[in-house]
């Protein structure tokens, strides 16, 4: 019998506060060696890398890094510490390298680690979903999440099952180990949002007036607004763009117009701000959709601090790409010309 398109995508997204779950249990588990790694290294830097989704999900960890420890951080595709080191990494100090791949085995983040290595430039921890694969044997400290193991090809839980181990992980390197305890309020969150706005999730994502997709963010919530902006394009094909909050008034509201959706990732630090410039985009005749911690059409209600907390943007913009899909006649299993892993010819 032959399954329903987006079968396993919708499995997959409705699976995640399970898959939450298993990711905390597992980081609680290592959070030991992880605090141990890191306290021995002295490093000076630490750098975040990937490829594709896990690029963004690398900005939005590399910023929820800094923010919590005060400590430098930067996030590069991994094609770019590979084939242009010397532009990306600094001249000195001890880096350490956290690459993050769903499947381990990209062939840009093998050679972004096998070349790092090489140049002994500092430490690398690893972040998958599949314990066979290259990647997980590669680092001085390995983590494997199977929770985020999917059949799909766009990445929807392992996306944020892995964010959400280099959130804990960068806690417990941060010394916030007041935040880990929080962090066990986010499942039972995530299945309220999918229970409460999978019905507007569909009457988003199925009206065909809308033809064009923006989603702003600032801070960590960049990163997440550009892997919102992925699944859009990767499951439905639409036009779809992410931008800074700010920055989307210096031109690219030119583009905005009646059949325009933005979706905002509210912060609560700039909220005022954020929803001036929503408000501004509502006048010139664009659909707005606002998703946070309070007065938002996505309504977080948490009760968790804002780096706690980033992970729950996504469900509900899953969602609304995936609807997307269905409305157009696509399988969102099965994104046009995509692969589930990227392997350069050798």
């Amino acid at each position: 019998m032959t399954n329903p398109p987006g079968f396993y995508t919708r499995q997959e997204i409705a699976s995640q506060p399970a898959a939450w779950q298993d990711t905390l249990d597992q980081i609680r588990a290592q959070s030991g060696a992880l605090r141990a790694f890191f306290t021995a290294g002295a490093y000076d830097q630490v750098f975040f890398t990937g490829c594709g989704s896990t690029y963004y999900l690398s900005m939005a960890a590399a910023s929820s890094f800094q923010q919590l420890s005060r400590r430098p951080a930067r996030a590069f595709p991994a094609s770019e510490l590979w084939l242009n080191p010397r532009g990306s990494y600094p001249a000195a100090g001890k880096i350490l390298l956290v690459a993050i791949s769903r499947s381990g085995l990209t062939s840009e983040t093998l050679h972004a680690c096998q070349t790092f290595l090489e140049a002994r430039r500092g430490d690398l921890i690893t972040f998958s979903c599949y314990p066979d694969m290259p990647l997980a044997a590669m680092g001085q400290l390995n983590l494997v999440l199977p929770a985020g193991t999917e059949t799909s090809i766009a990445q929807t839980r392992a996306f944020s099952s892995l964010f959400l181990a280099s959130l804990a992980a960068s806690a417990v390197w941060a010394g916030r180990d007041d935040l880990l305890p929080s962090l066990n309020d986010l499942p039972q969150a995530c299945k309220r949002l999918l229970d409460s706005y999978a019905l507007l999730a569909r009457q988003i994502g199925q009206d065909r007036q809308l033809d064009r997709f923006y989603f702003l963010g600032s801070g960590p919530r960049y990163g997440l607004a550009c892997e919102l902006s992925l699944k859009m394009k990767e499951m439905s094909l639409s036009h779809s763009e992410p931008f800074h909050f700010m920055e989307f008034r210096h031109g690219p509201k030119s583009m905005v117009t009646g059949s325009t959706q933005i979706v905002g990732l509210l912060s609560e630090e700039n909220r005022e701000r954020d929803r001036a410039v929503l408000d501004e985009m509502k006048a010139m005749g664009a659909r707005v959709l606002a998703m946070g911690e309070t007065q938002a059409d996505v309504l977080f209600a948490s009760g968790l601090e804002s780096a706690a907390r980033d992970v729950l943007y996504l469900p509900v913009g899953q969602l609304i790409a995936f609807e997307r899909s269905l409305s157009k006649g696509l399988d969102p299993d099965h994104p046009f010309q995509l692969d589930a892993v990227v392997k350069l010819a050798e």
